[in-house]
């Protein structure tokens, strides 16, 4: 199964659950070029011909924030350079000092510094501002990703964490392909609804990130002490020990659902993210081979309609504790 993309990119067909560069390199301990390479041809070597691997990785997806994510893409590329046209690759970029920064001058130099981090044997398929600069009008930062566009510094154009109505805005002034945000069943409220249902209205893809709730709907994450030493979750709300243990019982529900329909959670979760419309890509993590695979198999399983209820039950009788990042939505400059 593929789906289209949208926007610009709708001759382009992915596999049906997206691939989370993140963690191989964000993490104390990154894992080895040779494990990463295994976990990104998996992924690839199992869709059908003429389907294409959607990767998504970032300019600062790093403990230094600096470019280590890409600079390991571009190894992969350079040892395995058949794999280039088997990949559809989004960047999120558009960071300076740590802050949004959505002029001409800010995104010109991300996408020049990740185009140079990934080398000569893969191109930038399309570029995400990983957040909405507040402080630049939307109109004029759509007008400053068509200049680039129109430059050939990438295809297509991707938003990361906006609202619906700057969605709207944005694909006005030119068609936006795709629109990354975090939905998983404990990060789905009017936000998110807002925004698929509007990305579906406007043929836009909705890349849904963290669809496992950074792992902890695995139910593999037992408590914050299997956190690594320095971990970014460690810092999140919902991964405090007191909410840890007060949102357990949401993957205790997920688990019933999971075992009746013979799945994994992880799998239940991707596949209830897939079922909110056929513009959903899920776009887990993973850095490893059995992982990768078993992501991609969520893409293959169809929700029946008394699943979906018994998930929603379990949602609607253990509200989420805690918020999606560190208590505070303007320092992680959500729903821009």
């Amino acid at each position: 199964m593929a789906i289209k993309l949208g926007g610009t990119a709708t001759d382009v067909a992915v596999g049906p659950v997206a691939h989370g560069l993140m963690m191989m390199t964000w993490t104390p301990s990154p894992v080895s070029d040779e494990q990463a390479f295994e976990a990104i041809k998996s992924g690839i070597d199992a869709l059908p011909s003429g389907t294409k691997a959607f990767l998504n990785s970032g300019e600062f997806y790093a403990m230094d924030f600096g470019t280590a994510n890409l600079k390991l893409l571009s190894r992969f590329f350079e040892k395995y350079p058949d794999y280039a046209d088997k990949i559809f690759l989004s960047v999120k970029g558009g960071i300076r000092n740590r802050k949004p920064d959505g002029s001409m001058e800010s995104l010109r130099a991300s996408v020049e510094n990740i185009q140079s981090a990934l080398g000569p044997h893969k191109k930038l398929d399309l570029f995400e501002p990983a957040r909405i600069d507040r402080n630049t009008p939307v109109e004029t930062i759509m007008n400053n990703l068509v200049t680039l566009v129109k430059e050939g510094k990438f295809s297509h154009i991707g938003l990361s964490e906006c609202n619906a109505n700057t969605l709207r805005k944005a694909n006005a002034v030119y068609p936006v392909s795709a629109v990354e945000i975090e939905v998983s069943p404990w990060s789905y409220d009017h936000n998110q609804k807002d925004v698929i249902s509007t990305a579906r209205e406007l043929g836009i893809t909705v890349v849904a990130y963290s669809p496992l709730g950074r792992g902890y709907l695995t139910g593999q994450i037992k408590s914050t002490s299997d956190l690594p030493q320095g971990d970014l979750r460690s810092q999140m709300t919902r991964f405090r020990e007191e909410n840890f243990k007060a949102n357990w019982a949401i993957v205790e529900g997920l688990k019933s659902v999971a075992e009746k329909k013979d799945v994994t959670p992880a799998q239940l979760s991707i596949a209830w993210v897939a079922s909110l419309g056929p513009h959903m890509l899920p776009l887990p993590g993973s850095s490893k081979v059995n992982r990768t695979l078993e992501n991609l198999k969520a893409g293959d399983i169809v929700l029946t309609a008394e699943e979906f209820q018994a998930i929603e039950e379990v949602l609607v009788a253990n509200p989420v504790v805690g918020d999606r990042y560190f208590g505070n939505d303007d320092m992680a400059h959500l729903w821009g």
